[in-house]
């Protein structure tokens, strides 16, 4: 590949090569066809295009060629096509417009790639294996771990690299060049090889536009890491997409000191405090409702042997307490159900003397429930009016002789 991109088997002059700042050109329609993945679109082929195809790890540019919108760019079997909403006419003259904010914006994403990986190689010598700039974020994939603190070193000085502000370097060396160059590849690449070069931090091949300086950046902020595939997942934000990122962090932190009347450096010392708070009145609450429910069985009667008790409001070991405490006394069924008749109930039946499995098979076929569990005791969910669900649950118990 030559600087003008004809000599790679491409009609098209790859005008992003020669400045990557190039918003505005003029070019002559080679050819337009109907786009065969979308009703409605055309395929249209230039004579010299400003308009990066997707490629690299890098989304496409989008952007207008006259009154149409060019809503993706594709590089196929040598054609750079333009995906548009009109039709033109081969021969015709047009101006072409990228959009110039989300260019430059992928253009900070992917050289501050290039330094973090650069970095990562040189210290660690791992391989960045995965590239992926979304429309949200710039993620990348390292075949390696690497510490959080080792991952707050590497931030630091991909960020010197921006400050020193370093002329970003493409060359096209000759293949003897590239045979004596040390220089990062994810895939093997055939013909003429494009390097792209951060002084001091990386040397790599790529096919995608990049800022000149890497000031241009603005700030390289590595938000998140994950294990993923034996290594790490690294998740990056640079320039406009680190300070909207911050920008909402900020309101947000704002907020939270103006709930807790904390002072925005003391956000997290506060929460941990209502946070203790919280598990304080959870630790009181659970007690509470320990002593309701063992009020509530010892308050069933005596003569009352099949047991049924609806509320909307206790937790799920406080079910099982209560059946296990009202089970105590000679009774042979006790059942809880909590919810309500129009989003339905949860249950827990307990006994002593009885396997209640075919008894849930039962319940569950009555009303629409699901659930089983030992013969001791089963747990599911069921819908229906709990006045007769409790009819039934009285009326089966009986038939099936759990009646002494």
């Amino acid at each position: 590949m030559t600087e003008n991109g004809l000599m790679d088997g491409t009609r098209t002059e790859k005008l992003f090569y020669n400045d990557s700042h190039l918003s505005k050109f003029t070019a002559m329609v080679l050819e337009c066809e109907p786009y065969e993945k979308k009703e409605g679109c055309y395929a249209v082929e230039l004579d010299r295009t400003a308009f990066f195809p997707e490629g690299g790890g890098q989304y496409a540019d989008t952007g207008k060629l006259k009154d149409a919108k060019v809503s993706d760019v594709r590089e196929k079997n040598g054609r750079i096509l333009h995906i548009t909403d009109q039709p033109f006419e081969a021969g015709e003259i047009v101006e072409g417009e990228i959009d110039w904010e989300t260019r430059f914006m992928k253009m900070q994403q992917h050289t501050g790639e290039h330094i973090v990986s650069g970095i990562v190689h040189a210290r660690y010598g791992f391989n960045n294996v995965g590239f992926h700039l979304g429309t949200e974020d710039c993620t990348m994939d390292f075949d390696g771990e690497i510490s959080k603190e080792a991952l707050q070193e590497i931030e630091l000085e991909a960020n010197r690299a921006v400050w020193k502000n370093l002329t970003i370097e493409v060359s096209y060396p000759s293949k003897e060049e590239l045979e004596e160059l040390d220089y990062r590849s994810k895939i093997e690449i055939e013909g003429q090889v494009r390097i792209v070069s951060v002084p001091g931090y990386d040397i790599c091949a790529c096919c995608a536009p990049h800022v000149e300086r890497t000031g241009e950046i603005g700030m390289i902020k590595l938000v998140n890491m994950q294990r993923y595939k034996g290594g790490v997942r690294v998740t990056m934000l640079c320039g406009s997409r680190a300070l909207t990122d911050y920008e909402k962090k900020q309101e947000q932190n704002r907020k939270i000191s103006a709930l807790l009347c904390a002072k925005e450096y003391e956000t997290a010392e506060a929460v941990g405090h209502l946070k203790e708070e919280l598990d304080s009145l959870k630790r009181t609450l659970v007690e509470k409702e320990r002593q309701l429910v063992h009020v509530w069985a010892q308050s069933v009667p005596e003569e009352e042997k099949t047991v049924c008790m609806f509320s909307e409001d206790i937790s799920a070991d406080a079910m099982r307490q209560y059946v296990n405490e009202v089970l105590e006394k000679e009774r042979i069924l006790c059942a809880v159900f909590y919810g309500n008749d129009v989003a339905g109930y949860r249950y827990v039946i307990g006994s002593r003397t009885q396997d209640l499995r075919a008894f849930s098979k039962m319940l569950n076929a009555a009303f629409e429930g699901r659930g089983g569990g030992k013969p001791e005791m089963v747990q599911g969910t069921v819908k229906g009016e709990a006045g007769k669900i409790r009819e039934w649950i009285q009326k089966i118990a009986e038939e099936l002789s759990y009646e002494k």
